[in-house]
């Protein structure tokens, strides 16, 4: 197959095989051929655990110090008081009857959905819609909780979620090519220490296995893992 000019360059300039310090991967990440838009900056990263295993499950959120220069779209499941708080803490959606009936008729327009403890007997019922779509609150990554007005503000300030994959792989966005490389370091690290926080008791070995940071349209570099350490 005859290759792009752009991923001529790619092939050229940047070997897949090669470990670099997290700031030089970054860097040299900023220098493959820009896309038309602003691109988004995403980690792989693989763990050793057994994701088959319940107990191995490694599931989660963080806020990122910087953002992840996206715009999100934050929906509430809550009436009354709750609502009402949630509305304040700058919830662009907000119901309770009628959201699940918009959900029910395939209106999702939103990023994250937050629920009240209490909500979750309704939302359930939405499970197999939301569910595909990864849209469904969980209180392991915040989006259950009777904490709204902290949940909308995690969520507007840059919360990510994640969680560990088929082989044990947790994918994740970090912010956009134009981010600073500093930004961008401190929210991959932020991640990182996040994850090894949720590191399972049952899993043994080296838990952080490889790193892998990569831009929408760009190649794909391996870091350094003991560059992370603060």
């Amino acid at each position: 197959m005859k290759l792009t000019k752009k991923n001529k360059l790619i092939q050229e300039n940047f070997d897949s095989n090669d470990f670099h310090p997290i700031i030089n991967a970054i860097e040299k990440l900023k220098t493959a051929p820009k896309a038309k838009f602003n691109e988004s900056v995403d980690v792989a990263i693989s763990l050793g655990i057994d994701p088959k295993k319940s107990d191995q499950n490694v599931r989660g959120s963080v806020v990122l110090p910087n953002g992840t220069g996206k715009t999100v779209v934050v929906a509430v499941f809550a009436d009354g008081d709750k609502a009402e708080e949630a509305q304040k803490a700058g919830a662009d959606i907000v119901g309770f009857e009628e959201l699940a009936s918009s959900i029910k008729a395939g209106k999702i327009n939103f990023d994250v959905l937050i629920s009240t403890v209490e909500g979750m007997k309704e939302i359930g019922k939405l499970g197999q819609i939301l569910g595909p779509k990864g849209l469904m609150p969980n209180p392991k990554v915040g989006t259950v909780t009777n904490e709204i007005e902290k949940a909308v503000q995690n969520a507007k300030a840059g919360q990510v979620q994640f969680r560990a994959e088929k082989g044990g792989i947790v994918h994740c966005g970090i912010g956009k090519i134009d981010f600073s490389s500093e930004n961008l370091q401190d929210n991959l690290i932020t991640l990182i220490d996040k994850i090894k926080k949720l590191k399972p008791a049952s899993a043994k070995g080296i838990f952080i296995k490889k790193i892998n940071i990569s831009s929408t349209m760009g190649p794909g570099l391996n870091i350094e893992i003991a560059s992370l350490s603060k």
